[in-house]
């Protein structure tokens, strides 16, 4: 039994929750397969295809109008659950007051019961149940207050509770200092956590302690397992002779690595050359880490938890020792290294008529940049080119196959937005030093294209086999979102030209093409991203929307994406083995666990990165309070305006308290602020004047106001003169008569009249 044949056959038979002992009777479930039964409800429970509940009854989490999802808490104490599957009737989060939070906290995995829906199509709930702890130590300010009482203030505001932490558990922590704190009592709605300091990070300050902040806040592990060191370290540093036993060799062929200038790890190589009908020959090569990463191993079992590298301005975290991440599993130049290699025979027009799976080795000839490889292609310059002589001709075959697939992935409605991403440049001690526009050339963009077409060869091969994988999709966006963006592109002049809501991705990419230069090209960019849903991972297939492909998956990166470690095992499995019918059951039943997991830890890693850059950010700009930049709108709530300044590529946040020239409302459709008086409209994406008004390091926010409205309040201010108060001065007040102090005191009331007054 599979889990779809369960779940459909405990809705034809099973009419209220029940134990398992229950479900073994009413299903009839054989003696021999009870332990499989059992394994498989543990994974239904986990995927929320079940629900737990008191007295160990499994449910229907749909027929109890439960919903498993995530905890987003606000720094007001309000949650929001964001469920895990689409809900019917349900477009927006689910609202959770702050007495209903019962026990959860910021990021937990939790069942929400739903007590109300809305016309607005969010709903209302309480949470009656903590599947998953988002983490079991929280990083915060330790602090003692004026009776002696110690606790530890969250540095994260969306943990609203301070932990209490008893007098022997303070590791000797001073008032200021960030700590890291175990929780060894969870909150209950009557009283809060406690729990005992195991870290003392130092002052907020000192250099590197922002990074190690944000690191435990996101609950990103910094050091790898012994256990997981010492099976990298039994590897040994060199490839034997007996691991390329029975591989292909591509040694005697000519392969280069193409990656930035302080990349460490090198995880993939390209071969290419022309074959006689005049078709391309394309290899990518990806460094084999399944070979050394086996199911069920201390490597394997943190690589899981991490699930991806954590890429930081000023060091990575990498999902393996370096012993391997950039040790064995890098594909180095001149030395032998272990890839499994996707070859594909590619047409004129773009095509993969035929392709190739194989365990290789390859010895790679160069460890080329991507301003190396630019200056060949594009600066013609004269010194590389000599410099690489001998690899000039393959650089210009391989421009030659780039245009034809960019070409061809365009024609089909691929979305290439192509926006300028922020670079930063560090000082020795970490903080940011100068805030550049990165630059993408050639040389990415060409190995980007090799990529995108390796992974899609990949993962229809897999399907085209029958073999359970785990796929990278886009989902289709949502109609309601697509609707928004097309009456505010209309304002523009623009069209998505999308009959009836049925948007592809060719109507996206026409979009972009007809804004781009145009001073529309920025908001409308921003709000397409917006409107698109987020990739993931998963075992079923619904294609990638995005990039307009059928079918997708990640092959390209097992060094720093756990995905991709699986999608090799399954590849060499598919190769090497005859997969049985209870193996795909097997991988079926534990796939969808494994792409919930590695998209959970993807979109940690990502909001980690955010969080650290825009820290640094803000410290960059904490001395230019009062200076004035041009920046665009990039963000419209309520509350006020999100502006990302042009020259440092940094945002701040303009308060609508500050807009004091006019009243000025929400327009949700418009995405814009309207003045009630002066009809002023600031739409997203428009282009504005503002001042840095305040750098605030606990919030790590910067605080903007348009500076025309901010001169104009300065001259109100100076032609009004100094405010004078009504008061008298205290030695200008006229002093009473004799007279006026004998009647006052006259019409106080008397002692007894006091008392009575009180006894009344």
């Amino acid at each position: 039994m599979n889990r779809e044949d369960l779940l459909r056959q405990m809705r034809a038979k099973v009419s209220h929750p029940a134990t398992a002992r229950d479900l073994l009777s009413l299903l009839r479930i054989d003696r021999e397969e009870r332990v499989a039964f059992k394994r498989l409800l543990r994974h239904l429970v986990n995927d929320g295809d079940l629900i737990l509940i008191k007295g160990k009854l499994y449910g229907m989490p749909d027929r109890m109008d439960l919903v498993v999802g995530k905890l987003d808490g606000h720094a007001s104490g309000i949650g929001f659950v964001t469920p895990e599957r689409p809900i019917e009737g349900l477009t927006r989060d689910i609202f959770v007051a702050a007495h209903h939070l019962q026990e959860a906290l910021h990021g937990d995995r939790v069942v929400v019961r739903i007590e109300r829906y809305r016309e607005d199509g969010r709903a209302e709930g309480k949470i009656v149940q903590v599947l998953e702890r988002a983490a079991s130590s929280i990083v915060g300010r330790f602090d003692v207050d004026d009776t002696g009482l110690a606790f530890v203030v969250p540095f994260d505001k969306r943990l609203t509770a301070e932990v209490q932490i008893p007098r022997d558990e303070t590791m000797g922590a001073e008032a200021g200092q960030m700590v890291t704190v175990t929780i060894t009592r969870w909150p209950t709605p009557t009283r809060g956590p406690a729990g005992r300091i195991t870290e003392i990070l130092g002052d907020i300050n000192d250099p590197g302690v922002d990074t190690e902040i944000i690191l435990r806040k996101h609950g990103i592990p910094d050091e790898h397992t012994p256990e997981a060191v010492a099976e990298a370290t039994r590897i040994g540093g060199a490839v034997r002779e007996k691991d390329m036993a029975g591989r292909t060799d591509f040694r005697d062929r000519t392969v280069v690595t193409i990656d930035g200038e302080h990349a460490r790890d090198f995880d993939d190589a390209i071969s290419i050359e022309r074959l006689p009908n005049g078709h391309y020959w394309l290899g990518v090569h990806i460094a084999d880490v399944a070979h050394y990463v086996h199911d069920g191993s201390a490597l394997d079992a943190e690589a899981f938890d991490r699930s991806t590298s954590v890429y930081f301005p000023e060091r990575a975290i990498h999902m393996f020792p370096p012993e391997l991440s950039t040790g064995l599993c890098s594909l180095n130049p001149h030395v032998d290294r272990l890839v499994q290699s996707c070859l594909m025979e590619v047409t004129t027009q773009g095509d993969v008529i035929r392709h190739e799976m194989h365990d290789g080795v390859i010895r790679s000839d160069a460890r080329m940049t991507y301003t190396a490889v630019n200056a060949i292609l594009t600066d013609r310059d004269p010194g590389t080119i000599a410099q690489y002589e001998s690899l000039v001709p393959m650089f210009e075959l391989m421009r030659e196959l780039f245009t034809i697939l960019n070409g061809r992935r365009r024609r089909r409605g691929s979305v290439d937005f192509d926006l300028p991403e922020a670079q930063v440049v560090l000082d020795e001690d970490g903080f940011i030093a100068n805030i550049i526009a990165s630059e993408r050339n050639v040389a990415h963009r060409l190995i980007e294209e090799f990529m995108l077409l390796a992974n899609e060869t990949v993962a229809g091969h897999l399907e085209s086999h029958g073999m359970p994988s785990l796929y990278r999709i886009h989902e289709k966006p949502d109609p309601l979102k697509v609707m928004q963006l097309e009456d505010f592109v209309s304002a523009f002049g623009f069209s998505l030209g999308a009959s009836d809501g049925h948007v592809t991705p060719m109507h996206f990419q026409k979009l972009v093409d007809k804004m781009r230069g145009s001073p529309a090209e920025r908001p409308i960019a921003f709000l397409m991203l917006r409107t698109m849903q987020k990739a993931r991972y998963d075992p079923g297939n619904v294609g990638h929307f995005g990039l307009a492909a059928e079918t997708y998956t990640h092959f390209t990166s097992p060094i720093r994406r756990y995905p991709d470690l699986i999608v090799h095992r399954l590849l060499r499995e598919l190769r090497h083995t005859k997969v049985s019918d209870e193996r795909r059951a097997e991988l079926e039943d534990d796939l969808p666990e494994v792409g919930r997991h590695t998209s959970e830890m993807e979109r940690r890693a990502a909001e980690a990165e955010r969080e650290i850059l825009q820290w640094k950010k803000v410290r960059f700009m904490a001395d230019k309070v009062g200076d004035a930049f041009d920046g665009y709108i990039t963000g419209v709530a309520p509350f006020g305006m999100f502006v990302e300044l042009i020259d440092h590529y940094v945002e701040g946040l303009i308060h609508v308290t500050t807009m004091a020239d006019d009243y000025y409302r929400y327009r949700e459709t418009q995405h814009a602020l309207f003045g009630e008086n002066s009809k002023k409209l600031y739409r997203l994406g428009d282009r504005v004047r503002v001042q840095i008004i305040k750098v605030d390091m606990e919030r790590r926010q910067i605080d903007l106001g348009l500076e025309d409205v901010l001169e104009k309040i300065r001259k109100n201010e100076r032609s009004r003169g100094p405010m004078r108060s009504a008061a008298r001065p205290k030695n200008e007040q006229r002093k009473s008569t004799p007279e006026q102090r004998r009647r006052r005191k006259a019409q106080r009331p008397g002692k007894t009249e006091r008392k009575a007054k009180q006894r009344r």
